[in-house]
């Protein structure tokens, strides 16, 4: 009845192969949505700071109902239609004829104004420089999100394929318990073999049934979790693929030039030295504001009381713009962005140290899960043989319910452990891959 019903969940959908778990998680993991996400706005803000060095055109239009009234102020004589306000010396009111009113008038006007940045000393187009190195450090974070995801996926792939696995491996143990207590009752009816090994017999065969139910349990769990790691919302009806991870064409290479490799292609590498590069031509752009900016500029304005009756007026130019003193603004932000490309060259020089532990990580972790698997294969071998021997033995009533107990459970340890010796191996080699920066 178990065995139909493992049948039944194992056909029971497609089968995943690991291919396209990964391509999944690419479309559909919100780690990688929010990361391109994040390369779109530093992009955008690359043609944010590009935005000054292009010409500014700016139109206004106004209307108005407005009073005519003139305010008077000491020292000025002012007419108003014939109403005049005289001060004298020190702001006295010599004479007042006061003429103001609430009469309103319409007050149209508009005007438009182009200016065109000449030269900053680099202050405006390093700034945009800056701000293009750093979209390609994030486009470099990006695809280290995506080396990262795709780790991820690759491991708790395995994982639930060993996880499958090992429901074989409880599936099997407890068919050998079903015909061990067959035998053992068969046994028993004859008065070859006393109650209690019938007894131990039916307790095997419920333990085999509660490690397969658990078994079960752990890989649909296990699906679960690879259906985060992909950014699944897909319910978990397929089964995955038992293909191999196919070995690495350097996995028994040498470290100098894996290492080379490796610094050359992590995208993290990468990200740090676009980060340098926008601190150098920060550094550069903020030593801009010590000297003068030059922009042209033209305004033409128009305006009167009507719009069939407008005046105008236009100029042109060059402005000449210079902060002599600001405090000594300037001065503490070229001391900010030193001490950021310190930062950054540190966190280079980390990120190799990081990537020498990783390769090195792997390439170990590689050879021990190669040196692992040849080892449980034997073991896995012996055991099978044990259990054969220990059946024939319980069969021709030599050997105990005991001895063949105990080579069943050592049987069943070594499937396990061959299991996870292949586990191991395939995650392994996804380390090396995502530690040499390869996809």
């Amino acid at each position: 009845m178990t065995a139909v019903l493992l049948a039944a969940l194992f056909a029971a959908g497609r089968v995943l192969t690991l291919e396209e778990a990964v391509n999944a998680s690419r479309q559909h993991q919100p780690q990688l949505r929010e990361a391109r996400a994040n390369t779109d706005a530093a992009v955008a803000r690359a043609d944010e700071a590009r935005a000054p060095l292009l010409p500014q055109l700016n139109a206004t239009a106004t209307y108005l109902r407005t009073t005519s009234n003139l305010i008077p102020q000491p020292g000025v004589n002012t007419t108003n239609g014939g109403t005049t306000t005289t001060t004298g010396a020190g702001g006295a009111v010599v004479d007042t004829d006061t003429g103001s009113n609430l009469h309103l008038h319409n007050n149209w006007r508009d005007s438009i104004a182009l200016t065109q940045l000449i030269y900053d000393f680099g202050l405006s187009i390093d700034r945009w420089k800056a701000a293009k190195a750093q979209a390609d450090a994030q486009r470099a974070t990006e695809l280290s999100t995506i080396l990262q995801s795709d780790f991820t996926v690759r491991s708790t792939f395995f994982l639930t394929r060993a996880d499958k696995a090992l429901v074989k491996v409880a599936q099997d143990t407890l068919d050998q318990q079903i015909k061990h207590r067959q035998q053992t009752e068969g046994f028993v009816r004859a008065g070859t073999q006393p109650e209690i090994a019938l007894a131990q017999a039916k307790t095997n065969e419920a333990n085999a049934r509660v490690s397969l139910i658990q078994a079960q349990n752990n890989y649909e769990t296990a699906k679960v979790t690879l259906n985060q790691a992909m950014g699944s919302e897909d319910n978990t009806d397929y089964d995955v693929d038992d293909t191999p991870f196919p070995l690495i064409d350097v996995e028994d290479g040498q470290m100098d030039p894996l290492l080379a490799e490796a610094i050359k292609a992590r995208p993290e590498v990468a990200s740090i030295q676009e980060l340098i590069r926008v601190n150098e031509l920060t550094i550069s752009s903020v030593r801009g504001n010590y000297l003068p900016s030059i922009a042209g500029q033209a305004n033409f304005t128009q305006g009167g009381p009507s719009l069939d009756n407008l005046g105008y007026n236009f100029n042109f130019g060059v402005g000449l713009t210079w902060n002599l003193f600001g405090g000594g603004l300037t001065v503490a932000q070229v001391h900010e962005a030193q001490a950021n490309l310190g930062n950054v060259l540190a966190q280079l020089d980390l990120e190799k140290l990081q990537i020498r532990v990783d390769v090195n990580a792997a390439m170990l972790a590689v050879r021990a899960a190669k040196s692992s698997l040849s080892a449980t294969a034997e073991a896995l071998e012996n055991a099978k043989l044990q259990l054969k021997l220990a059946e024939q033995r319980y069969q021709v009533g030599v050997g105990s319910s005991i001895e063949l107990t105990d080579a069943q459970v050592a049987l069943t340890a070594a499937s396990g452990q061959s299991v996870q010796a292949d586990d191991n191996l395939s995650t392994a080699r996804a380390q090396l891959l995502r530690a040499l920066g390869r996809q």
